[in-house]
């Protein structure tokens, strides 16, 4: 299936695929084009929209598109993902909704990947869907410890 969203990747822009790959569709393909064209091309293409307003799997509330995307295809199951969620939306809004203390982390990282120099946003999904794999990691570590919220949640 094709997977499309706006260009220009940052934090959920790169969560989303991430998460898509691993857990919803082995085979994915993502397009990245400019907001404007996102939804002419996911019809043109037959693609499925996300993080782009006014979508199913965008933004919902103060909740982000992965959240969306957890909710949609029913992996909220999985306590390390929903604790990769509520990182991945401290790090995309305000935080106001979990204050996740690892968000700001994330979002410093996620800006650095954006001065790296890649080429286009697969290049740079390729690249940062490491540190995607070391959160997720990380957040299985903290719920086998009885942390659901994070190690560094008082």
């Amino acid at each position: 299936m094709k997977w499309i969203t706006r260009e220009k990747v940052k934090v959920d822009r790169v969560a989303c695929p991430w998460l898509i790959k691993k857990f919803v569709d082995k085979d994915a393909e993502f397009v990245f084009v400019p907001r404007e064209n996102v939804m002419a091309e996911a019809e043109r293409l037959d693609a499925i929209p996300y993080d782009v307003k006014d979508v199913e799997l965008g933004h919902h509330g103060k909740e982000c598109s992965f959240e969306a995307i957890l909710k949609k295809y029913k992996l909220t199951g999985d306590p390390a993902l929903v604790l990769l969620g509520r990182i991945v939306n401290g790090a995309d809004t305000d935080n106001t909704l979990y204050n996740q203390p690892e968000g700001p982390g994330l979002e410093a990282v996620a800006e650095g990947f954006r001065h790296l120099g890649f080429k286009d946003d697969h290049e740079q999904n390729a690249a940062e869907w490491i540190v995607y794999d070391a959160l997720y990691a990380y957040c299985g570590e903290m719920v086998k410890r009885g942390k659901p919220h994070g190690d560094f949640m008082s």
